[in-house]
């Protein structure tokens, strides 16, 4: 059942159709019986889904909407709003994932129906798994103690449509691992207020482990007597809250009957970061495993900064594991927990709030910490918390905000048990936090700072740092400190950096260290410093002022360099294009790709999935760059996109006219995210002719949209000649031609780099004679 709620703008029906935006706009006006607007504005409205598609279909410009982009338009049309839509999705996934033959049951019928009996049956899976109670319930005897003047209606005071807790006064914004969220800074009094899972007034609640978070919110410790209570991430939404959604819910479970529960969330949360990308900061999945790798296994463990859940799912699940989580966006909160509960079997208790002055699980202690938390955050809480029992290593500053919670980890932590925080470069070496690191050092609870490469997670301009903490259960005989530096495996321009080599390096370093209580230096990369050593006045932690620098490349390397260079420099001027022949402008007529896909001349893909193979991933970097494939991407059970010798690639992010034509050196490479494939039917379109029209500056604008701060390559729309394939060969030629000259200067480039390089680095190390 389609639903007449759902609106899609003209931009939307662009991509349902294949074609431009300038294309709806020619219909809206040729067309009487064009659907006309139902909601938006004069400049940008909106339409109803289900007449559009219908519309589309009687012309036919479209047989058939796919799943998947009908279900992303009605969630991303859904009434409430996206994120009401994607909490409604998981709950339903959830409970799709765990007793399918509950949804079956509950789905029989209409939707009014569907929408009267899920509230029951989500119940059955929620409160074991999350620890969630009914949204019906008067919000007195749920969580955050706030009365519900209108809980007959199924909405207590603090729930959102999307039966998200929300925390009473938000005016706080500060950007969390995530998401820029508010946080609460002011409420009511902070009496006791049950958390997610544990026992509650008038409520049937699990018992708490003995290392879980207390059932009990501290009343104001001293110095915090304004603090916020936190909320339950997720509460079980109504049934009048569930009706608007009844139609994307069905769709939801048809796409999951495809897919699986678990990739159908991902997709879809995917797909809404994707089309967000300046609400959230995200940590990259490869980040999020190298920081759980240093953490190791762990029974419990806690993200007080959840975001989205990202690195809660990167630790290795086990028997009776339990995850919790905090965040202060209290829509990320909840769909962290509905991400983490379809991801594994562990226990998840999340909660919405402010972790630093409203903490959730004050009586948790942890085996494992890990957090990405928000930098040079100023109002963080240091008037009201000045004497928190946290802050055993010393006061932070009003500045060191990343120090709060560098104690908030430690404190939440079981003895002997490992946090890892991602960490600003500056909270290495700030004067104002040079006492509490000294104190760190001193009782043995700084173990290691990681310096990672440039462009590892966002500020991607800087280096970050992790840092790797294990709170005290008995001082070393001769304490030491790992440093480790990993700059040298940055990529190039817009890539990531080499990941594997990030990984292998610093696990390596990390399990020697630990095994041993020290670390052999290694000139460059890594060493063990003497807790002693660093308490100057300064108590710099930066790795690189500490490690002793890499042998630079000797002569011969070098001279091996020059020779490649100049032989680089001698083709390159053999592929130089002759001179170019005057002809007078072509008045080809033209097609597009998506007319092209359409009518079966090539096949369109887009990239994203790993899948179960494990392959080499292609990147946006490497197409860019001309290199060889370099990513990765995460195991999931959608198959990935494996590239053919003949393929064409387009980057659809960044602004640039490029292409690349796949070789058999590239070939059976994992397409990756931000990649459009294009496989052209070899007796209709020759790959060289189409990889180089596409890669034209005026086509490229025309099919480009714009936002503040990104352009997006619309693939479809770019235009393509209607030419005999003879002619095509022809063009071909010529294209391919000049991308072996361009490979050819790419590689004198980079060869002249490292040649330069080695030369400074030589002459300033003494290596190499100045003549």
């Amino acid at each position: 059942m389609q639903d007449n709620a759902t609106e899609v703008t003209a931009a939307g029906i662009a991509r349902l159709a294949g074609v431009g935006r300038a294309a709806v706009s020619n219909w809206r006006r040729r067309h009487a019986d064009f659907p006309k607007p139902v909601g938006g504005t004069e400049t940008s409205p909106s339409f109803a889904l289900a007449e559009v598609e219908a519309w589309l279909r009687r012309q036919g410009k479209l047989a058939e909407v796919p799943l998947r982009e009908r279900v992303w338009q009605q969630l991303a049309g859904h009434p409430e709003g996206p994120l009401t839509a994607l909490v409604h999705a998981g709950c339903v996934l959830l409970l799709i994932n765990e007793r399918p033959t509950v949804w079956l049951d509950a789905s029989a019928g209409s939707d009014a129906r569907l929408a009267a009996v899920l509230p029951g049956a989500l119940e059955q899976v929620l409160s074991p798994r999350l620890g969630v109670g009914g949204g019906g319930v008067n919000a007195a005897a749920g969580a955050g103690g706030v009365n519900a003047a209108d809980a007959g209606a199924g909405v207590s005071a603090s729930v959102t449509a999307a039966g998200v807790n929300t925390p009473p006064t938000i005016h706080r914004p500060s950007t969390v691992h995530g998401t820029t969220a508010g946080h609460s800074a002011t409420a009511a009094p902070a009496t006791a207020a049950p958390v997610a899972g544990t026992p509650a007034a008038g409520a049937d609640a699990q018992a708490t482990p003995a290392t879980a978070a207390t059932a009990v919110v501290p009343a104001a410790t001293a110095g915090s007597p304004q603090a916020t209570p936190p909320t339950p991430a997720l509460r079980t939404p109504s049934a009048p809250q569930l009706l608007p959604s009844a139609p994307l819910l069905r769709g939801v479970a048809e796409l999951a009957a495809e897919a699986g529960a678990r990739q159908t969330f991902e997709f879809l949360l995917g797909r809404h970061l994707d089309a967000n990308p300046r609400q959230y900061t995200l940590t990259p999945a490869e980040l999020a495993g190298l920081m759980a790798d240093l953490a190791g296994p762990a029974r419990t463990a806690l993200d007080p900064a959840c975001g989205t859940g990202a690195l809660l799912r990167a630790v290795a699940p086990r028997p009776d594991q339990e995850l919790y989580a905090q965040d202060g966006a209290p829509e990320l909160a909840a769909l962290s927990a509905l991400r983490l509960a379809l991801h594994g079997r562990a226990t998840v208790r999340a909660a919405a709030g402010d972790t630093l002055r409203a903490d959730a699980h004050p009586g948790l202690r942890a085996d494992v910490v890990l957090c990405h938390p928000p930098f040079n955050e100023r109002n963080w809480g240091h008037d009201e918390l000045a004497y928190d029992p946290r802050w055993e290593y010393g006061f932070p500053a009003r500045t060191e905000s990343e120090l709060a919670w560098v104690q908030h980890a430690l404190a939440r932590l079981a003895d002997g048990g490992t946090a890892v925080l991602l960490m600003p470069p500056a909270a290495a070496s700030r004067r104002s936090g040079r006492r509490i690191r000294a104190d760190l050092l001193r009782r043995g609870a700084l173990r290691a700072v990681v310096a990672l490469p440039v462009g590892a997670a966002p500020p991607y301009n800087i280096p970050l740092h992790l840092w790797v903490l294990r709170r005290p259960d008995r001082m070393p005989a001769t304490p030491e400190v790992l440093l480790v530096d990993t700059g040298r495996f940055a990529g190039e321009g817009r890539g990531g950096p080499d990941w594997e080599a990030v990984r292998e390096a610093v696990t390596d370093a990390w399990r020697a260290f630990t095994r041993a209580g020290r670390l052999t230096e290694r000139p460059g990369l890594a060493r063990s410093v003497p807790v002693i050593e660093l308490l100057d006045d300064d108590v710099d932690l930066a790795p690189a002022r500490h490690l002793p620098p890499a042998v630079a490349d000797g002569a011969e390397q070098l001279t091996r360099v020059r020779e490649r260079l100049g032989a680089t420099l001698r083709l390159t001027a053999d592929l130089t294009p002759p001179p170019a022949d005057p002809a007078p402008p072509a008045r080809w007529p033209l097609t597009t790709v998506g007319e092209l896909a359409r009518g079966g001349a090539l096949v369109l893909r887009t990239g994203g999935n790993g899948g179960h193979a494990r392959v080499p991933v292609l990147t946006d970097h490497d197409v860019l760059a001309g290199t060889a494939p370099s990513g990765t991407l995460p195991e999931s059970e959608e198959e990935a996109v494996l590239t053919e010798p003949g393929d064409v690639v387009v980057p659809v992010l960044g602004g640039g006219a490029v292409t690349r034509v796949i070789d058999e050196a590239t070939g059976g490479a994992a397409l990756g995210r931000n990649l459009v494939l294009l496989r052209p039917d070899r007796t209709a379109l020759d790959p060289w002719f189409l990889a180089g029209f596409l890669r034209g500056t005026a086509n490229n604008r025309q099919a480009t949209s714009y936002a503040s701060t990104a352009t997006r390559l619309d693939v479809r729309r770019l235009h393509l000649p209607r030419l005999p394939l003879d002619e095509q060969r022809r063009y071909g030629a010529r294209f391919r031609a000049l991308d072996e000259f361009e490979r050819a200067l790419r590689q004198a480039s980079r060869l002249g780099e490292q040649l330069v390089r080695g030369m400074y680095d030589g002459l300033t190390d003494g290596t190499v004679a100045p003549g």
